[in-house]
């Protein structure tokens, strides 16, 4: 499918079309992952961040009150988030190699084994042996947005920084699968550059990576731009239908990819969302860092504002509600005494 197909798709608004589109996704989302909603929460680690992204509240020019959290702190935040009953944890990071390096990753993860059964990462991009070193620590996914695959408008946005590497960011996901990790998530940051363009360029490297790594499970997530603090961001909109198309779109072409929808997206777009492709919901998210015990919410610096704040309980009640089966683990480890 061309990138001219897809514009047509996004731009047609004739109902019917728009129902034979969503009626179909629904069925192979049914026939492929039956009705699961798999959860998560995302924990953020540190907001330190040497890279200059303009989109982002944790750019490098911003000035935000710039938090690591110590082993003792992760721990309160861990414990807070398990008492809810998730199981699985994303884990994330500002783009400083300095401030969060290998090391404080793998001490952060080590924590985590002790609360969660699955542990995703979602950090700078790092070479391949790291990664493995993070593999074998015990991490299972690892997220990683090109955020646009338009190489002008990428150095348009990503003004300085690591993050500005275009293609040690681009290769990164061929660089986690040779490592073993076995999820990898991937996605563009909606708003940013022409939908159509970012989203066939990404249909494009999806497909070269299950060609190439067809043991690994991959995962796209389609972010759309949202304020920080109440401020509006100068970038392009995608409206509510042309969101449910993409999802819609993605399900029809790429059947057994997992498709995440965070908070980022309001209760309505979620709710309705459910059936139509999506496989996966972050719920009872926070996106600052300390944000579940350590900080007030009137002193938090989120790295962008959530749209659904209802509670995992919340969540998972109106999951049951529409007869989906809300999964909090992926897997459990099993002791083996032979």
């Amino acid at each position: 499918m061309t990138s001219e197909e897809i514009k047509k798709i996004l731009n047609n608004r004739d109902f019917l079309f728009f129902e034979d589109l969503a009626r179909n996704s629904a069925k192979i989302t049914e026939q492929f992952f039956g009705r699961t909603i798999g959860l998560y929460t995302p924990l953020y680690l540190s907001n330190y961040c040497s890279s200059y992204c303009t989109y982002c509240g944790f750019n490098s020019r911003n000035k935000i009150k710039r938090l690591k959290l110590t082993p003792e702190q992760i721990h309160l935040e861990m414990a807070q988030i398990v008492q809810s009953g998730i199981e699985n944890i994303l884990l994330l990071t500002g783009e400083s190699y300095q401030a969060t390096p290998l090391s404080y990753l793998k001490e952060s993860v080590h924590i985590a084994k002790q609360y969660f059964t699955c542990i995703s990462l979602e950090v700078h991009p790092m070479e391949e042996d790291e990664y493995r070193q993070l593999f074998a620590e015990g991490v299972d996914g690892i997220t990683i947005y090109q955020e646009t695959y338009d190489r002008p408008r990428y150095s348009e946005v990503h003004i300085s920084g690591k993050k500005s590497d275009f293609d040690f960011r681009y290769n990164a996901p061929e660089r986690i699968a040779k490592s073993g990790i076995r999820q990898i998530s991937l996605g563009i940051l909606l708003g940013l550059y022409d939908v159509a363009e970012d989203i066939y360029s990404l249909y494009q490297h999806l497909r070269w990576l299950e060609k190439n790594f067809p043991g690994v499970e991959f995962s796209i997530s389609f972010p759309r731009l949202r304020k920080i603090k109440g401020l509006e961001l100068p970038f392009g909109h995608v409206d509510d239908a042309s969101f449910i198309k993409i999802i819609c779109l993605t399900r029809t072409l790429f059947p057994r990819v997992g498709i995440n929808l965070s908070t980022r997206e309001t209760p309505f777009i979620r709710d309705h969302a459910l059936g139509l492709g999506v496989t996966k919901l972050s719920a009872g998210s926070n996106t600052s860092v300390g944000g579940y015990a350590l900080t007030l919410p009137q002193e938090q610096d989120p790295q962008f504002d959530i749209e659904d704040n209802r509670s995992l309980k919340e969540v998972v009640a109106l999951l049951k509600d529409k007869n989906f089966d809300p999964v909090l683990t992926d897997w459990r480890p099993i002791k083996n005494d032979l």
